[in-house]
């Protein structure tokens, strides 16, 4: 099944959890703490679905104000998909973003609710983070240090990408294969030393298709 995160498809499968999809997905969600329901930063907010979902966990209860879940705020790391079916995520990092972009004077209104909503909930959440080792959300330390490390790669991950799409700079996924035919496609380690193609024709590169090469690499023929 298909879910959108940020308008964008994502593949999942009953079972994941959102911050797994998303993170699968190079979809822009926060969690810095590696998904251990510390860090605040992975809030999405369901705009359809809600259903399809786990119920609300004692770590969201904790943490999340009523308010908030009344608005369909839900932690992607402790959130499962439970049925197939129609799914539409919006992260709050991307909400944010997105308003930075579109009305940034918005943005000291939503600043200062979220950090009412937050303020609210504080002493539960201080009262979750320090009994939590005697239930279900115990942590392991050497995981926690093994999840906050790939949490951290992968944001720096979504950065580089951004700044690449910013600059106009194309993923090395996106370059077309090499064309089947008559021929190989231009080694251009080769055409650097020989400025020429051996694919049975003997032929002399051009600098028109040296040009090709270096931006397709296109079949020389």
């Amino acid at each position: 099944m298909n879910i959108t995160i940020n308008n964008r498809e994502c593949s999942a499968q009953v079972g994941d959890r959102l911050l797994d999809v998303a993170r699968a997905g190079h979809s822009h969600i926060g969690y810095f703490c590696g998904g251990n329901a510390i860090c605040q930063t992975c809030y999405v907010r369901v705009l359809e679905g809600h259903d399809l979902l786990s119920p609300i966990s004692d770590a969201e209860k904790a943490m999340l104000s009523d308010t908030l879940i009344k608005e369909g705020t839900r932690m992607a790391c402790q959130t499962l998909i439970e049925k197939p079916g129609t799914i539409r995520i919006l992260s709050e990092v991307e909400a944010a973003k997105q308003m930075t972009l579109e009305n940034p004077l918005q943005l000291p209104a939503y600043m200062g609710k979220m950090g009412w909503e937050s303020a609210v909930k504080f002493t539960d959440t201080i009262a979750f983070q320090a009994w939590r080792e005697q239930g279900e959300f115990a942590l392991e330390p050497s995981q926690l240090i093994r999840d906050v490390a790939g949490a951290i790669g992968d944001a720096i991950q979504l950065v580089f990408e951004a700044v690449k799409a910013a600059f106009g700079v194309k993923p090395s996924a996106d370059k077309p294969e090499p064309k089947a035919g008559n021929g190989h496609c231009c080694d251009k380690t080769l055409l650097d030393t020989l400025l020429a193609c051996d694919n049975g024709h003997h032929r002399i590169a051009s600098p028109e298709v040296l040009l090709l090469n270096d931006e397709s690499c296109v079949t020389c023929n």
